[in-house]
Protein backbone atom coordinates (compact mmCIF):
# COMPACT_ATOMS: atom_id res chain seq x y z
CA UNK A 1 0.00 0.00 0.00
CA UNK A 2 1.06 3.40 -0.89
CA UNK A 3 2.36 5.91 2.27
CA UNK A 4 3.06 9.19 1.80
CA UNK A 5 4.35 12.10 3.89
CA UNK A 6 1.53 14.46 4.77
CA UNK A 7 3.00 16.70 6.48
CA UNK A 8 7.57 16.99 7.08
CA UNK A 9 7.09 17.72 10.45
CA UNK A 10 9.81 15.80 12.75
CA UNK A 11 7.95 15.24 15.72
CA UNK A 12 10.26 14.31 19.15
CA UNK A 13 7.54 11.94 19.91
CA UNK A 14 4.12 12.59 17.40
CA UNK A 15 1.34 10.89 19.15
CA UNK A 16 -2.29 10.99 19.25
CA UNK A 17 -4.06 12.07 15.98
CA UNK A 18 -7.40 13.18 16.09
CA UNK A 19 -9.78 14.52 13.07
CA UNK A 20 -11.70 17.29 13.77
CA UNK A 21 -14.96 17.07 11.50
CA UNK A 22 -16.35 20.64 12.36
CA UNK A 23 -13.21 22.69 11.26
CA UNK A 24 -11.82 19.60 8.89
CA UNK A 25 -8.62 19.77 10.60
CA UNK A 26 -6.41 16.60 11.64
CA UNK A 27 -5.34 17.49 15.41
CA UNK A 28 -1.51 15.62 16.82
CA UNK A 29 0.61 15.84 19.39
CA UNK A 30 4.48 16.75 20.41
CA UNK A 31 4.43 15.01 23.85
CA UNK A 32 7.39 16.37 25.07
CA UNK A 33 7.37 19.27 23.90
CA UNK A 34 3.73 20.34 25.00
CA UNK A 35 2.59 21.22 21.34
CA UNK A 36 -0.51 20.77 20.12
CA UNK A 37 -0.42 20.66 15.82
CA UNK A 38 -3.30 21.99 13.25
CA UNK A 39 -3.04 20.45 10.34
CA UNK A 40 -5.24 20.97 7.25
CA UNK A 41 -4.69 18.18 4.49
CA UNK A 42 -6.33 19.62 1.84
CA UNK A 43 -4.23 23.26 1.89
CA UNK A 44 -1.13 21.72 3.59
CA UNK A 45 -1.65 24.75 6.12
CA UNK A 46 -0.32 23.89 9.41
CA UNK A 47 -0.45 25.58 12.97
CA UNK A 48 1.55 24.49 16.67
CA UNK A 49 0.11 25.92 20.16
CA UNK A 50 2.64 25.87 22.54
CA UNK A 51 1.25 24.91 26.40
CA UNK A 52 4.15 25.02 28.94
CA UNK A 53 4.03 21.40 30.04
CA UNK A 54 4.08 18.12 28.32
CA UNK A 55 0.62 17.03 26.05
CA UNK A 56 0.25 13.35 26.34
CA UNK A 57 -3.39 13.64 23.87
CA UNK A 58 -5.72 16.01 22.80
CA UNK A 59 -9.53 15.72 22.79
CA UNK A 60 -12.46 17.64 21.37
CA UNK A 61 -15.29 19.22 23.35
CA UNK A 62 -18.66 19.70 22.76
CA UNK A 63 -18.31 23.43 22.54
CA UNK A 64 -15.36 23.40 19.78
CA UNK A 65 -12.84 23.48 22.52
CA UNK A 66 -10.00 21.09 23.09
CA UNK A 67 -9.33 19.47 26.36
CA UNK A 68 -5.91 18.29 26.77
CA UNK A 69 -4.37 15.66 29.16
CA UNK A 70 -1.26 17.28 30.27
CA UNK A 71 1.71 16.93 32.12
CA UNK A 72 -0.54 17.00 35.42
CA UNK A 73 -4.18 16.53 34.71
CA UNK A 74 -6.78 17.57 32.33
CA UNK A 75 -7.14 21.07 31.42
CA UNK A 76 -9.63 23.09 28.41
CA UNK A 77 -7.60 24.80 26.31
CA UNK A 78 -8.82 27.76 23.40
CA UNK A 79 -7.73 26.66 20.05
CA UNK A 80 -7.20 30.29 18.88
CA UNK A 81 -5.79 31.67 21.63
CA UNK A 82 -4.15 28.77 23.50
CA UNK A 83 -5.61 29.77 27.10
CA UNK A 84 -5.96 26.83 29.38
CA UNK A 85 -7.77 26.40 32.43
CA UNK A 86 -7.19 23.76 34.93
CA UNK A 87 -10.68 21.23 34.89
CA UNK A 88 -9.16 18.63 37.18
CA UNK A 89 -5.69 17.61 38.11
CA UNK A 90 -4.18 14.32 38.46
CA UNK A 91 -1.60 12.28 40.31
CA UNK A 92 0.17 15.94 42.24
CA UNK A 93 1.87 13.64 44.87
CA UNK A 94 3.47 11.92 41.59
CA UNK A 95 5.72 14.13 40.49
CA UNK A 96 7.68 11.42 38.47
CA UNK A 97 4.95 10.54 36.11
CA UNK A 98 3.05 12.53 33.21
CA UNK A 99 -0.33 12.09 31.66
CA UNK A 100 -0.72 10.10 28.44
CA UNK A 101 -2.91 8.85 25.30
CA UNK A 102 -6.76 9.24 25.62
CA UNK A 103 -9.40 8.60 24.09
CA UNK A 104 -13.55 9.82 24.65
CA UNK A 105 -16.07 6.99 25.05
CA UNK A 106 -19.76 7.60 22.99
CA UNK A 107 -21.09 8.55 26.50
CA UNK A 108 -18.67 11.86 26.10
CA UNK A 109 -16.09 10.81 29.17
CA UNK A 110 -12.39 11.36 28.23
CA UNK A 111 -10.21 7.79 29.19
CA UNK A 112 -6.62 8.89 29.75
CA UNK A 113 -3.82 7.32 31.57
CA UNK A 114 -0.46 7.98 33.87
CA UNK A 115 3.01 6.90 33.04
CA UNK A 116 6.15 6.83 35.52
CA UNK A 117 9.17 8.78 33.79
CA UNK A 118 11.52 7.18 36.64
CA UNK A 119 13.87 5.75 35.45
CA UNK A 120 15.87 3.00 37.99
CA UNK A 121 19.43 1.83 35.25
CA UNK A 122 18.13 2.20 32.16
CA UNK A 123 14.30 1.33 32.70
CA UNK A 124 11.30 3.06 33.60
CA UNK A 125 9.64 2.30 37.03
CA UNK A 126 6.87 -0.30 36.03
CA UNK A 127 3.09 -0.33 37.42
CA UNK A 128 3.04 3.38 38.24
CA UNK A 129 0.40 4.32 36.35
CA UNK A 130 -3.46 4.92 36.32
CA UNK A 131 -6.07 4.57 33.43
CA UNK A 132 -8.39 7.52 34.59
CA UNK A 133 -12.14 8.69 33.18
CA UNK A 134 -13.19 11.98 33.38
CA UNK A 135 -16.33 13.05 33.35
CA UNK A 136 -18.48 15.79 32.11
CA UNK A 137 -18.99 17.02 35.76
CA UNK A 138 -15.22 17.25 36.20
CA UNK A 139 -14.97 14.04 38.41
CA UNK A 140 -12.02 11.92 37.90
CA UNK A 141 -12.22 7.99 38.55
CA UNK A 142 -9.28 5.92 38.34
CA UNK A 143 -10.39 3.01 36.26
CA UNK A 144 -7.14 0.57 35.52
CA UNK A 145 -4.53 0.94 38.36
CA UNK A 146 -0.79 -0.59 38.08
CA UNK A 147 -0.25 0.40 34.41
CA UNK A 148 2.98 0.96 33.11
CA UNK A 149 2.63 2.93 30.07
CA UNK A 150 -1.10 3.44 29.86
CA UNK A 151 -1.79 3.87 25.77
CA UNK A 152 -4.36 3.47 23.00
CA UNK A 153 -8.18 3.02 23.95
CA UNK A 154 -10.94 2.65 21.92
CA UNK A 155 -14.27 1.15 21.97
CA UNK A 156 -16.58 -1.92 19.79
CA UNK A 157 -18.76 -0.63 17.44
CA UNK A 158 -21.66 -2.04 19.88
CA UNK A 159 -19.61 -0.01 23.20
CA UNK A 160 -19.47 -4.01 24.61
CA UNK A 161 -16.05 -3.87 24.31
CA UNK A 162 -12.97 -1.73 25.32
CA UNK A 163 -9.52 -1.84 23.33
CA UNK A 164 -6.47 -1.06 25.72
CA UNK A 165 -2.96 -0.77 25.73
CA UNK A 166 -0.82 -0.86 28.58
CA UNK A 167 2.75 -0.94 26.12
CA UNK A 168 4.83 -3.03 27.87
CA UNK A 169 2.54 -5.89 28.04
CA UNK A 170 3.36 -6.63 24.88
CA UNK A 171 -0.57 -7.25 24.18
CA UNK A 172 -3.73 -5.33 22.93
CA UNK A 173 -6.23 -6.53 26.03
CA UNK A 174 -9.99 -6.24 25.98
CA UNK A 175 -12.64 -5.54 28.25
CA UNK A 176 -16.02 -6.03 29.13
CA UNK A 177 -17.48 -2.61 28.91
CA UNK A 178 -20.44 -0.85 30.72
CA UNK A 179 -21.58 1.77 28.77
CA UNK A 180 -24.31 2.94 31.09
CA UNK A 181 -22.04 2.72 34.36
CA UNK A 182 -19.03 3.94 32.59
CA UNK A 183 -17.18 0.97 34.03
CA UNK A 184 -14.70 -2.11 32.80
CA UNK A 185 -14.49 -5.56 33.54
CA UNK A 186 -12.96 -9.19 32.76
CA UNK A 187 -9.97 -8.08 31.40
CA UNK A 188 -8.12 -10.47 29.04
CA UNK A 189 -5.76 -10.67 25.84
CA UNK A 190 -7.23 -9.52 22.43
CA UNK A 191 -3.87 -9.93 20.20
CA UNK A 192 -0.44 -10.86 21.14
CA UNK A 193 2.48 -8.85 19.47
CA UNK A 194 6.06 -10.38 19.30
CA UNK A 195 8.73 -8.76 20.67
CA UNK A 196 10.84 -8.87 17.46
CA UNK A 197 7.65 -6.95 15.72
CA UNK A 198 7.58 -4.12 18.13
CA UNK A 199 5.58 -2.49 20.82
CA UNK A 200 2.10 -1.82 20.63
CA UNK A 201 1.31 1.85 21.04
CA UNK A 202 -1.71 3.79 19.94
CA UNK A 203 -5.01 1.77 19.00
CA UNK A 204 -8.15 3.09 17.18
CA UNK A 205 -11.33 0.71 15.98
CA UNK A 206 -12.54 1.70 12.49
CA UNK A 207 -16.04 1.47 10.78
CA UNK A 208 -15.89 -1.62 10.50
CA UNK A 209 -15.01 -2.59 13.72
CA UNK A 210 -11.91 -3.68 13.36
CA UNK A 211 -8.93 -2.28 15.10
CA UNK A 212 -5.97 -0.81 14.11
CA UNK A 213 -2.53 -0.75 16.39
CA UNK A 214 0.48 1.20 15.81
CA UNK A 215 3.58 -0.74 16.63
CA UNK A 216 6.50 1.77 18.31
CA UNK A 217 10.32 -0.11 17.26
CA UNK A 218 7.99 -2.55 14.21
CA UNK A 219 7.64 0.45 11.32
CA UNK A 220 4.18 -0.78 10.75
CA UNK A 221 0.77 -0.38 11.45
CA UNK A 222 -1.47 -3.28 11.93
CA UNK A 223 -4.74 -4.16 11.36
CA UNK A 224 -7.17 -6.51 13.53
CA UNK A 225 -10.27 -8.39 13.16
CA UNK A 226 -12.91 -8.34 16.15
CA UNK A 227 -12.29 -11.92 16.50
CA UNK A 228 -8.65 -10.77 16.99
CA UNK A 229 -6.95 -12.02 13.65
CA UNK A 230 -4.15 -10.04 11.78
CA UNK A 231 -5.98 -8.55 8.46
CA UNK A 232 -3.64 -5.94 7.53
CA UNK A 233 0.01 -4.70 7.70
CA UNK A 234 0.92 -1.63 6.79
CA UNK A 235 4.77 -1.08 6.23
CA UNK A 236 5.67 2.74 7.71
CA UNK A 237 9.09 4.45 6.47
CA UNK A 238 9.66 5.34 10.82
CA UNK A 239 10.51 2.67 12.98
CA UNK A 240 8.50 4.15 16.06
CA UNK A 241 4.96 4.42 14.71
CA UNK A 242 3.19 5.45 17.45
CA UNK A 243 -0.44 6.06 16.98
CA UNK A 244 -3.28 6.38 13.53
CA UNK A 245 -6.48 8.20 12.79
CA UNK A 246 -9.00 8.72 10.05
CA UNK A 247 -10.04 11.65 8.87
CA UNK A 248 -10.31 13.76 5.38
CA UNK A 249 -14.16 14.47 4.50
CA UNK A 250 -15.00 10.94 3.74
CA UNK A 251 -12.64 9.64 6.74
CA UNK A 252 -11.19 7.68 4.67
CA UNK A 253 -7.42 8.99 4.68
CA UNK A 254 -5.85 7.28 7.47
CA UNK A 255 -3.06 8.90 9.14
CA UNK A 256 0.02 8.10 11.13
CA UNK A 257 2.26 9.92 13.55
CA UNK A 258 5.44 8.86 14.50
CA UNK A 259 8.43 10.11 16.73
CA UNK A 260 12.41 10.18 16.37
CA UNK A 261 13.23 10.26 20.28
CA UNK A 262 15.38 7.72 21.76
CA UNK A 263 17.07 6.82 17.89
CA UNK A 264 20.94 6.89 17.69
CA UNK A 265 22.46 9.24 15.27
CA UNK A 266 22.74 6.28 13.04
CA UNK A 267 19.13 5.30 13.44
CA UNK A 268 18.03 8.80 12.44
CA UNK A 269 20.05 8.92 9.23
CA UNK A 270 18.38 5.89 8.13
CA UNK A 271 15.54 6.86 8.96
CA UNK A 272 15.12 10.38 7.73
CA UNK A 273 11.44 11.18 8.21
CA UNK A 274 11.41 9.68 11.71
CA UNK A 275 8.93 12.06 13.58
CA UNK A 276 6.96 13.15 10.34
CA UNK A 277 2.75 12.90 9.80
CA UNK A 278 2.21 10.15 7.00
CA UNK A 279 -1.10 9.24 5.22
CA UNK A 280 -2.84 6.44 3.30
CA UNK A 281 -5.98 5.22 1.58
CA UNK A 282 -6.57 1.51 3.14
CA UNK A 283 -9.90 1.31 1.86
CA UNK A 284 -12.17 1.40 5.06
CA UNK A 285 -13.46 4.48 6.88
CA UNK A 286 -12.87 5.73 10.06
CA UNK A 287 -15.63 7.00 12.83
CA UNK A 288 -16.25 10.50 13.73
CA UNK A 289 -14.58 11.19 17.30
CA UNK A 290 -16.68 11.45 19.95
CA UNK A 291 -16.49 15.20 22.01
CA UNK A 292 -16.18 15.39 25.86
CA UNK A 293 -19.38 16.88 26.95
Amino acid sequence: MDVELALDIRTELGEGPLWDDQRQRLLFVDIMQGHVHEFDPVTGAHRTVAFPWSVGAVALCADGGWLLAAADGFYRADPNTGATSLVAAVEAALPGNRMNDGYVDSRGRFWAGTMGMTTIGMKKVRNAGTLYRLDSDTSVHAMVTEVSTSNGIDWSLDNRTAYYIDTPTGRVDQFDFDLDAGTVSNRRPFAEIAPDDGSPDGLIVDAEGFVWVCLWRGSAVRRYAPDGRLDMVIAIPAAQTTKCAFGGPDLDELFITSAWIGLTDQERAAQPLAGGLFRCRPGVKGRVPNRWS
